[in-house]
């Protein structure tokens, strides 16, 4: 399936697309600040990230030019379910002009492959439908590669070199924004630049109106480049702070994080007070070490603890630690449910007729039901019929239910586990 939608592109120059908007200033007044946007790069693929801040992205002007063929076309890459039910990964390409595009999904499902092997994603592939939306640029390739003076005409306006930082990949927000709407449902978007070249961002302040919550970008044919989308993810889906920290930042004297993977306890403090990761102190965790308090996190050398020695948010290369990885499943399912039928729960289903369902995950079991009581033999089965579960022809109608419950190890949150599961329940027509 393709869905062809259009989007008009304007061009600007590179500098315009790394300038703040700002209104038009009266004679003899003072100008207001300009606005800003915070992001996070990374120098190489094996370091620790750092942050900078940089000229917020021009909102896009409300008149563009007519876009060429093809430009906001949407292509399915994964389809897990019905949007809504699933949690939806847009990515957005840039560089790529008219010819290019098919290159384009080569590098998203490639990208893909690589993001979802990670865990927790490797447990939970059939959670997401992935979208690919085409952003047809005028020249190919990104503004910055191989050098500084290079400047390419393209729809995003990627380019390295952002704030004069090399490996800082910048792009329009607004035009992602745009370009991301075009999809059915847009929960987590990441920009493929056409490059080889190493380098991506984070921007985890953009809020969007479409649904989404940061913006992660990363060059499309550099093969690790897949860990900067990764590592953002653990910002947008996992709510997570990073584990990193400044040495000139000294003591951290605040308030208690709201983040779940860095506080002010210690581990004796986190178990007695059964807060934060408690309940996984003493746990070997998945990315090395045992789980407990290490001092340096949330950007502060001192008066901060973090979960683990050097999970992924932390450096680049290494897994999530088990604290993590159980945020990243809560927001998994702050976006998509347990269980899910392309059959719609308000259309009657005949005797005969079969009902197909899709789980989360390997973890997750379905139970049947009829009229409240289980179909014992139906345990564990996708695909049943009403005949099967034991529905009479008695000419009344009967209520079929499917239930799944998400067992997984790596959630010990009792509030989290009620979120994952779910029912869906069918009327029959016999």
């Amino acid at each position: 399936m393709r869905r062809r939608i259009s989007l008009a592109v304007g061009v600007t120059a590179l500098t315009a697309a790394l300038a703040a908007t700002a209104a038009p200033v009266a004679s003899g007044a003072t100008p207001g600040p300009e606005r800003t946007q915070h992001v996070e790069y990374f120098t190489g693929p094996d370091g620790h990230p750092r942050h900078t801040t940089v000229p917020a992205s021009p909102t896009p002007p409300r008149s563009l030019r007519p876009s060429v063929r093809g430009d906001g076309d949407v292509t399915p890459i994964v389809e897990n379910g019905p949007v809504g039910s699933k949690l939806d990964v847009v990515f957005v390409g840039d560089g790529y002009t008219a010819g290019q595009q098919g290159d384009f999904h080569t590098a998203v499902r490639a990208k893909w492959a690589k993001m979802s092997a990670v865990e927790p994603y490797a447990s939970y592939k059939n959670l997401f439908n992935v979208w690919a939306v085409d952003a047809v640029s005028r020249e190919s390739g990104v503004s910055g590669d191989p050098g500084k003076d290079v400047v390419k005409d393209t729809a995003l306006r990627s380019a390295f070199f952002c704030d004069g930082i090399e490996r800082l990949l910048c792009v329009d927000t607004g035009r992602v924004e745009s370009y991301a709407a075009k999809a059915p449902a847009a929960d987590l978007v990441v920009v493929l630049s056409n490059s080889t070249k190493y380098g991506g961002a984070g921007y985890n302040d953009v809020v969007s109106k479409v649904g989404y919550d940061g913006i992660a970008t990363a060059s499309s044919d550099h093969a690790k480049s897949d860990q900067i989308a990764v590592h953002e993810t653990g910002h947008s889906l996992g709510k997570l702070a990073d584990e990193y920290q400044y040495d000139e930042y000294g003591t951290y004297t605040g308030a208690e994080p709201a983040e779940a993977n860095i506080t002010k306890l210690s581990a004796d403090e986190m178990a007695a007070q059964r807060q934060k990761w408690y309940r996984w102190i003493g746990r070997t965790s998945p990315d090395g070490g045992t789980v407990g308090a290490y001092e340096g996190g949330g950007y502060y050398p001192k008066g901060l603890f973090r979960p683990t020695e050097n999970s992924i948010m932390r450096t680049l290369g290494h897994e999530f630690n088990l604290p993590g990885r159980e945020a990243m499943i809560a927001g998994f399912y702050r976006h998509a449910s347990v269980l899910t039928s392309d059959r719609r729960t308000d259309s009657r289903i005949g005797r005969a007729e079969r009902v197909t369902v899709r789980l989360s995950a390997s973890s997750a079991v379905v139970r049947w039901y009829v009229d409240g009581r289980e179909a014992v033999d139906a345990r564990g089965r996708v695909s049943v019929t009403p005949r099967s579960l034991g529905v009479p022809a008695d000419g009344r109608t009967h209520a079929v239910t499917a239930r799944a419950v998400d067992g997984t190890d790596a959630v010990r949150d009792p509030r989290l586990r009620e979120r994952m599961r779910s029912s869906l329940t069918w009327e029959t027509a016999c």
